[in-house]
């Protein structure tokens, strides 16, 4: 929480007396000075160095000394304050620092809270309270406030008003029924009993991708389904209430179980872990109750050499790891080149890559934010911040690497599934992914005998997410498996 001070605070009263001190400057020289580093100007900055280098150097003054000494005032002066202005700003550290230490859950429930309008910072308070070992639980229309909130001291509740798409004006509405008459029971129940003007559609829809509805039906697909017969029973009710309109047995149609149970049940069957954390991506910012990686974790132990957090190299090493691109920044490197700095996160940790002109020219298409990626290089420790780099050498999509390393694809199939047009099935679906490295294996067994045979070399494929999902529809979702070496 704290910003950086990299060790040392130079206030600018300091910087002007080690200017005249060792360098010679008049009081309004040493400020022009000042001045300059707080402009950051190269040109006068260059010009100011031969002055203080000049001047040191008519006091006897080492010249490297001088320009470490130069180098540090230029470092640290963007972050130079007056004394009366570090004292206060020293003071609210100290508090912030001792609240944060001693109520955890509650100073950054604050924080989050005061931030809650910026995606970006609530995606790395986020991430500080996981460091901390506070839990954050998602979102929740029955439990959860418009701000963040403590449940307990190591428990957040996450605020309802970070969720995108979801208005000031809809959420009070909301939370003013709910505080009036309880929890909401169900779907329509809440589309019944809200101001549907304020809170639409859009906004129940942002509500059930990011999960604050789970506790009304644990299936988001569904909710998503019933949506539209949800909104239509509401406004009917409330229509009929308005008219005051009665049912065949003479009461007012005012009961929220009864116009529940008159919804279609619509089978519908969950999303998929992929859908379910892009729809948490695309309303809270973040992946909340999983990540991308993990249902590859068990393939890329296969092949990674070390997961990020297990990296501690004295010396440069050759590694191969994988993990999810969750920032870029890109620039042209002295001689004009366009290189990028990549961070990428595989739930254990966070490593920097730095990508340069050949490699990126090589491999840009591969780099986006979200994206899962296997990147070999060398990585070593950087010394400006203590943590480690990695020089890129290669860089893979899950498809691609699990094309490299892997050794053949195998199909098994039982008596149970083998048919006539199980042959025309199997080549129906391999066909499109031709072509590729990957060898393909038929294995088959009933109850008295195992076999293997192996497809010829026309029928090698890009085993891809798409091939292995579509012949899991084929041989069974565990019939379908990628072997490493």
């Amino acid at each position: 929480i704290l910003e950086p001070t990299y060790g040392v605070i130079l206030y600018q009263e300091q910087v002007m007396q080690i200017a005249q001190v060792l360098a010679g400057y008049t009081l309004g020289g040493a400020d022009m000075l000042r001045r300059a580093m707080g402009k950051k100007k190269p040109e006068e900055m260059a010009k100011q160095r031969e002055i203080f280098l000049s001047g040191a150097r008519e006091r006897g003054i080492d010249a490297g000394q001088a320009a470490h000494i130069f180098d540090l005032m230029e470092k640290f002066a963007g972050y130079g304050f007056n004394k009366s202005h570090s004292a206060a700003y020293a003071l609210i550290a100290y508090q912030t620092a001792w609240l944060k230490a001693h109520y955890p859950a509650a100073f950054m429930a604050a924080v989050l809270s005061s931030d809650m309008d910026n995606t970006d910072k609530v995606v790395m308070l986020i991430d500080e309270c996981r460091a901390m070992g506070l839990s954050v639980k998602p979102p929740d229309i029955n439990l959860c406030d418009y701000a963040f909130t403590v449940s307990d001291q190591r428990t957040i509740r996450y605020g309802l008003g970070a969720i995108k798409g979801v208005g000031a004006a809809a959420l009070d509405n909301i939370l003013a029924e709910r505080r009036a008459h309880g929890p909401f029971a169900d779907l329509f129940d809440l589309c019944r009993r809200i101001d549907l003007r304020k809170a639409n559609r859009r906004v129940l829809e942002a509500l059930i991708r990011a999960g604050a509805l789970d506790s009304l039906d644990e299936n988001r697909a569904r909710s998503m389904a019933r949506l539209t017969h949800a909104l239509q029973a509401a406004e009917r009710h409330l229509r009929d209430q308005a008219v005051g309109q009665n049912d065949l047995f003479g009461g007012v149609i005012s009961s929220a179980p009864d116009a529940a149970a008159a919804l279609p049940e619509v089978a519908v069957p969950p999303w998929s872990e992929e859908q379910r954390l892009r729809g948490e991506k695309e309303t809270l910012g973040l992946y909340l109750t999983g990540h991308p990686i993990q249902r590859y974790e068990a393939e890329l132990a296969r092949f990674i050499t070390a997961r990020i957090s297990d990296l501690n190299p004295s010396r440069e090493q050759s590694v191969v790891i994988a993990g999810l691109v969750v920032a870029i920044r890109t620039m042209n490197s002295r001689r004009g080149d366009r290189i990028a700095f990549v961070t990428l996160d595989d739930r254990s940790g966070r490593i920097d890559l730095a990508v340069f002109a050949e490699a990126y020219r090589r491999y840009r298409d591969l780099i986006s934010k979200d994206r899962l990626i296997v990147v070999s290089g060398t990585v070593s420790v950087d010394e400006y911040s203590g943590g480690f780099r990695m020089s890129v050498d290669e860089i893979h999509g899950i498809d691609q690497a699990r094309e490299l390393y892997a050794k053949r694809l195998e199909i098994e199939l039982d008596k149970q599934r083998l048919n006539q047009d199980l042959g025309r099935s199997l080549a129906e679906v391999l066909q499109p992914f031709r072509e590729g490295d990957c060898p393909v294996w038929i294995k088959y067994l009933n109850g008295k005998a195992r076999a293997s045979l192996a497809l010829g070399q026309e029928w090698r494929v890009h085993p891809t997410d798409e091939l292995i999902h579509r012949l899991s529809e084929v041989a069974g979702p565990d019939g379908v498996r990628v072997v490493y070496e």
